[in-house]
């Protein structure tokens, strides 16, 4: 089994940890606060406070902090590479810029360290259930090096070409998740002109040829409203990164923008 460092045991993370321990790796996570050193013991992992003590003898260390600013301070103002062993692998799951993560692979390398983005769809129930969707961007021996490891929770794991690859990916598949859960706005608009309910059309399309999954999660929660609630904080995190991004690399969202907000902005029911 692995030595596998782990930084940001949070809402998504805790249950990789989880998964990591229960497979039988050996885990130092990091934890700050007393709560999150509690919550990473009783998943059967270790919990350090320093950067250095979790990346210390690592095969694999793993980022699944927020945002594009925590993993540049992770990753580069911060100890951790140095305290990395050469030959190990640093992954990240964190949404970010391409150019983050080509960033980041330049430090690493000299420190003999290889960069896989490991760019994650998914919640934590399809953690738990070990079937996360995970688009792996990297060298191909740092990503045969780690598959194992990430099959702790990680199924389908797709190896998407070079590092950054991942992460472009991911961007498209949230742009795509945005667009649709725009259109079923849209959709759910269109329902209440033609006198029928939302639930009654949540209950209904998700048999009929214009079912998607999500759509699925979509009616689980029994409105659009409801479902762009509860995951507003990350989808407005990544459709940020997703314009910044295609701005940087002077692309252009075509219709998706229009879907997602643009000239037209997209109406969530009241």
């Amino acid at each position: 089994m692995s030595r596998v460092g782990f930084i940001g045991a949070g809402r998504m993370g805790l249950p990789m940890v989880r998964g990591l321990a229960e497979a039988g790796h050996e885990v130092r996570a990091l934890g700050r606060s007393s709560e999150s050193r509690a919550a990473i013991y009783a998943s059967g992992a270790e919990a350090f406070s320093d950067l250095s003590e979790v990346g210390e003898g690592a095969d694999l260390v793993t980022v699944c902090v927020f945002s594009d600013d925590q993993v540049r301070h992770v990753c580069l103002d911060s100890p951790l590479l140095a305290a990395m062993p050469s030959g190990a692998v640093l992954a990240v799951h964190t949404t970010v810029s391409p150019r983050t993560v080509e960033a980041v692979a330049e430090r690493a390398a000299a420190h003999g360290i290889d960069v896989v983005d490991a760019a994650v769809s998914g919640g934590p129930p399809d953690i738990a259930a070990g079937c996360l969707t995970l688009f792996l961007g990297g060298p191909e021996g740092a990503v045969a090096r780690i598959r194992p490891i990430l099959q702790s929770y990680g199924d389908p794991i797709l190896h998407v070409g070079p590092s950054g690859n991942g992460q472009r990916v991911k961007l498209v598949n949230n742009a795509l998740f945005a667009a649709q859960i725009g259109l079923l706005a849209e959709a759910a608009d269109l329902g209440r002109q033609l006198g029928i309910d939302e639930s009654v059309l949540l209950e209904a399309l998700p048999h009929g040829s214009s079912a998607s999954r999500v759509m699925g999660s979509v009616a689980a929660r029994g409105s659009v409203r409801s479902f762009r609630s509860a995951v507003g904080e990350f989808l407005d995190k990544d459709v940020a990164v997703v314009r910044k991004t295609v701005a940087e690399l002077g692309g252009d969202l075509g219709i998706l923008d229009s879907v997602i907000s643009g000239g037209h902005p997209v109406r969530y029911p009241r």
